[in-house]
């Protein structure tokens, strides 16, 4: 799907005044009922697969007195067999008509969704013959542009239910109407898998490994001994004064094109040392900016 261009809407729609739409979507099984029940819980409208021409429609209702204001949430998905070109229309009548919206996009690994098929014993709405695996593959396939669109994706294969929605109450809590861009900022271990969801990924095994000095390898990132080690460095120095100016660069960029989540994931071999103290120092660097920045060290205890 080619979705309409969205550069003059507001950076983040939660904070436009009216109605603005947040279109929930992504593979079976990733967690869309998850994610909607959580939006629920936060106050937003939420309407569960919604045929994609009735988008117009909600807006008209959503905006009139007595109806659900600019909290609305919107299930997307194969159930209703999409068509994507009736969606990219709607969405091009939401922009005519000057409403905001953003689309999260949830997917996750193949093992994790057959997985999860097995353990409830659905059926996968596209699955010929409850061969689950074919189904995913073919709705993953037919989700592909959407994707392409989407303002914020989540990758659930490694979480459940409760990380998921602190993951959404972290990207849809209440922020200043000025601070329009929310960043992620996640550190990982290249041994245990690179995320699927970020838009950047840093690769920091090039900077000395405290893991080589006897008395640090036991001790996590956040330890002030191992960061003073890798502070420490030159190279560590130089690369994260390059890095500041690159991302300094590339942040007003991503809010004039109105991305309002930003994910940046930095890895090292194992995600305890090097990778930790970078993403701590750009937390600094991205709260000095007036950005909302939240951290998770996914493989901080492994």
């Amino acid at each position: 799907m080619t979705g309409p261009k969205r550069t003059d809407r507001p950076a983040d729609g939660r904070h436009a005044e009216g109605t603005a739409f947040t279109i929930i979507t992504g593979l079976s099984g990733a967690g869309r009922s998850e994610a909607a029940k959580c939006l629920e819980d936060l106050g937003y409208f939420v309407v569960d697969n919604l045929p994609p021409s009735l988008l117009p429609k909600m807006a008209e209702l959503a905006a009139r007195p007595g109806g659900p204001g600019g909290r609305v949430a919107i299930v997307v998905d194969a159930r209703g067999g999409v068509f994507f070109g009736e969606l990219s229309k709607a969405l091009e009548d939401l922009e005519h008509v000057g409403i905001p919206y953003r689309i999260v996009y949830l997917e996750a690994s193949e093992e994790q969704l057959v997985n999860r098929y097995e353990a409830t014993r659905h059926r996968h709405p596209l699955a010929p013959a409850d061969r689950v695996v074919e189904g995913i593959r073919k709705e993953r396939l037919m989700m592909e542009g959407l994707r392409g669109e989407a303002d914020l994706i989540i990758d659930t294969s490694a979480l459940g239910p409760h990380e998921l929605r602190d993951r959404l109450r972290d990207a849809f809590a209440d922020a200043p109407a000025e601070q329009g861009l929310q960043v992620s900022l996640l550190s990982f271990g290249f041994k245990y898998g690179s995320p699927r969801d970020a838009d950047i990924v840093l690769d920091v095994r090039f900077l000395p490994n405290p893991h080589w000095v006897d008395e640090l390898r036991p001790l996590p990132g956040t330890d002030e001994r191992v960061r003073t080690y890798v502070r420490g460095q030159q190279t560590y120095r130089e690369f994260l004064r390059r890095l500041r100016a690159l991302l300094g660069f590339m942040v007003p960029g991503f809010v004039a094109e109105g991305k309002s989540y930003l994910t940046v994931a930095v890895g090292c071999t194992g995600g305890r040392h090097r990778s930790v103290v970078v993403v701590e120092d750009l937390a600094t660097f991205f709260r000095d900016k007036g950005l909302a920045a939240t951290i998770e060290h996914r493989d901080l205890d492994k």
